[in-house]
């Protein structure tokens, strides 16, 4: 028998250890080191040759590929339904993350009784909760469920035994952290165990077409821990965001084999659990008032879902030598970017004057078609003009002052319209334009900043 050697190598940059060490010496990263048990080859080449014919794949033109219909798993809850690309696909293995008590072993209870009562057997398997204190969160939420099977295990081999025994049509690991090979003497919840532990669950959900959910635990960073090894073993990758001090919950695809990445699904955090908002536009909408400065209407696009949010801005003298920019909600430099644009191209005397901006319901906004309505904002909140009440505004802005066009501008229009708003700000664009099937809402179009604040600003 030829003899073992251990090596450790890097996840994040691949540096090959001979022994662990907590930061690795190339990237500087903290606990990417994995133990690697090396085989040597035995140097038999006659073996090896012998070993080829028994390879059952073999290459197959692209043509000759029959494509087979890809039956879903139909999801009661449109939302989660939604992120998912229409429903759950047999044998794909799905990581949720997030931050603690956000509501993820929550949501994830609720889709195992809607999933249990309508379509087969689930195995709920928790390794942070025993089975008491699952029924005591089934009982807070008004859940009940034939079909749906709780376990609480942290031992691989022993989860892999269960599922094959039980042979569920889903299976939940809440958490991914705690479970723990037998195979390796690393503890829970480091690299080896995770990699290891999710590779095991890929090859079961493949070989045997159990659709397996991982819940996973998140850095201080916001990524999921591992570091993103997960993230390319799995087949979808979901995100559960929002604000611990708001209601409102936001379920993110950001890898998605199967279906659009970057989907949306809104949820409102309640005692009853997750409820669905049909209609996220016409929530965050609902509390605004109108008629007062500092506050303007963004039409963005999360997934393929058109989004109205209110933007506001609060801009005041400063007390002190360097005045204060906040951001919550867009980015921090985005919010320089467009200060900077107002205080060169418009005139606004904005270097003495603190500016807090954000958006209302916890929404995270990143795309540039949001840089009119918070650059209308702040406007807004300098001049104290209020906005127009029936005005909404789509838009980039470039260092010059120019509006640039953005994508997906009729469905952006169409929500805007089944809002009730009249006009909409948008660039004019020097291109062919492309005719809006639209209604009865009007487009404002502008060449620069300064003409869509001389039409959205009330005079005063």
């Amino acid at each position: 028998m030829p003899k073992t050697h251990t090596q450790f190598v890097c996840q994040q940059c691949g540096r090959i250890t001979a022994a662990y060490v907590g930061k690795c010496p190339k990237c500087g990263e903290f606990g990417t080191m994995v133990e690697q048990v090396m085989q040597p080859s035995s140097g038999r080449r006659g073996e090896a040759q012998a070993t080829r014919g028994a390879y059952s794949s073999t290459p197959v033109r692209l043509r000759d590929v029959e494509p087979d219909g890809l039956i879903r798993m139909p999801l009661p809850m449109e939302e989660f339904s939604r992120v998912l690309g229409g429903g759950i696909v047999p044998g794909s293995l799905v990581l949720i993350g997030g931050d603690p008590g956000i509501g993820k072993s929550t949501v994830l209870l609720q889709v195992s009784v809607l999933l249990a009562n309508t379509q087969g057997s689930v195995l709920y398997i928790s390794g942070e909760e025993s089975t008491q204190q699952l029924k005591m969160r089934a009982d807070r939420l008004k859940l009940s469920a034939d079909d749906l099977l709780l376990l609480t295990e942290t031992n691989l081999e022993a989860m892999i035994a269960h599922i094959e025994t039980v042979k569920p049509d889903m299976v939940i690991v809440d958490s991914i952290q705690t479970t723990h090979s037998s195979d390796l003497s690393s503890a829970a919840g480091s690299v080896g165990q995770i990699r290891a532990g999710a590779s095991r669950f890929q090859e079961l959900a493949k070989n045997t077409g159990i659709s397996i959910f991982l819940v996973g635990h998140v850095t201080k960073e916001g990524t999921i821990a591992g570091p993103r090894v997960l993230e390319h073993i799995v087949d979808t990758v979901l995100y559960l965001e929002g604000d611990l001090y708001h209601r409102y919950r936001l379920l993110r695809s950001v890898k998605n084999r199967f279906g659009a990445t970057n989907e949306v699904g809104v949820f409102e955090m309640t005692e009853r659990g997750m409820v669905e908002v049909s209609n996220p536009s016409e929530v965050f909408l609902a509390e605004r008032q109108a008629g007062s400065s500092g506050s303007s209407i963004a039409v963005t696009i999360e997934g393929t879902r058109p989004i109205l949010v209110e933007i506001q801005a609060l801009v005041s003298l400063t007390a002190f030598s360097n005045p204060r920019r906040t951001a919550n909600g867009i980015d921090y430099n985005r919010l320089l970017l467009l200060a900077a644009v107002l205080n060169r191209r418009i005139g606004l005397r904005l270097f003495d004057k603190d500016i807090y901006c954000n958006v209302i319901g916890g929404l995270q906004v990143d795309e540039p078609a949001a840089d009119l309505a918070v650059a209308v904002a702040i406007a807004s909140s300098t001049k104290d003009q209020p906005v127009r009440a029936d005005f909404c505004f789509i838009g980039e802005i470039g260092l010059s002052g120019e509006l640039r066009a953005v994508s997906q501008m009729d469905t952006r229009m169409k929500e805007a319209e089944k809002l009730g708003f009249k006009r909409c700000v948008v660039p004019k664009s020097g291109r062919r334009e492309k005719s809006f099937e639209i209604g009865d809402i009007e487009l404002v179009k502008c060449r620069t900043l300064r003409d869509a604040l001389e039409v959205a600003l009330l005079p005063v």
